[in-house]
């Protein structure tokens, strides 16, 4: 089919994760616990599909719980050592080959190209020399609305003026960006290494329409 328009997910599908995690492992090992809150947190949100207010007072609220500390504490101690504290690795984070050249021959060839990330994506675009990349660039927590819910993907799509049905979403999650995708009504690609076993996708909104290794391949997908 004819894409108007390809959406990106940003960590692990731009750059490998193990590139990023190597420079973590003393936060790591030292914050584990304020990690593990974290991850269950976005958890309950996940499953919870529908809430209101402000997203980071909810998350340091459901944080704090689980750590047995006061939310405020939680919150400007995520801000500091997560949200701000790893921005600058990025800096030496090198993306997948030919990521670049791909996005700038999609807009060469007059696709529309847009980013949605679950956590805040700008200052980690700008490290990684993307920032000028894009006609959309969206963070689903700024939505309320974390991945898989499609309502951050339908967002995307608005931003970039183009049919959920015509974006071709790009990401390295099924149960994020496949599925997300496929209940926004966009089709999905799914980056792997080469590494991996051959996945068995068993429900069909975890069916990835498309599956690559190598930029160059998404590229001639898109493209040709």
């Amino acid at each position: 089919m004819k894409f108007t328009a390809v959406g990106f997910d940003l960590d692990g599908t731009l750059y490998p994760n193990v590139s990023f995690y190597i420079r973590l492992v003393p936060f790591l090992l030292k914050e584990n616990r304020l990690l593990r809150a974290l991850d269950k947190a976005r958890m309950q949100l996940r499953n919870t599909g529908a809430y209101g207010g402000d997203f980071y007072e909810l998350q340091a609220r459901l944080m704090g719980e689980i750590l047995n500390k006061a939310p405020e504490k939680v919150r400007e101690r995520t801000e500091r050592l997560i949200y701000r504290g790893w921005e600058s690795h990025f800096k030496k984070v090198r993306l997948f080959p030919r990521v670049k050249e791909t996005l700038d021959a999609f807009r060469k060839g007059g696709i529309k190209t847009g980013l949605l990330s679950d956590f805040p994506p700008e200052t980690k675009l700008q490290n990684l020399n993307l920032a000028g990349c894009w006609d959309a660039v969206i963070c689903s927590e700024r939505t309320g609305r974390l991945k898989p819910d499609p309502a951050s993907f339908l967002d995307l799509a608005g931003r970039m003026g183009v049919p959920p049905g015509e974006v071709l979403y790009v990401g390295n999650s099924v149960s994020y960006d496949v599925q997300g995708a496929h209940r926004a009504g966009m089709k999905a690609a799914l980056v792997r290494s080469r590494w991996k076993k051959r996945a068995v996708f068993t429900a069909p909104l975890s069916q990835p329409d498309f599956v690559f290794y190598d930029y160059r391949q998404l590229c001639d997908y898109v493209l040709n």
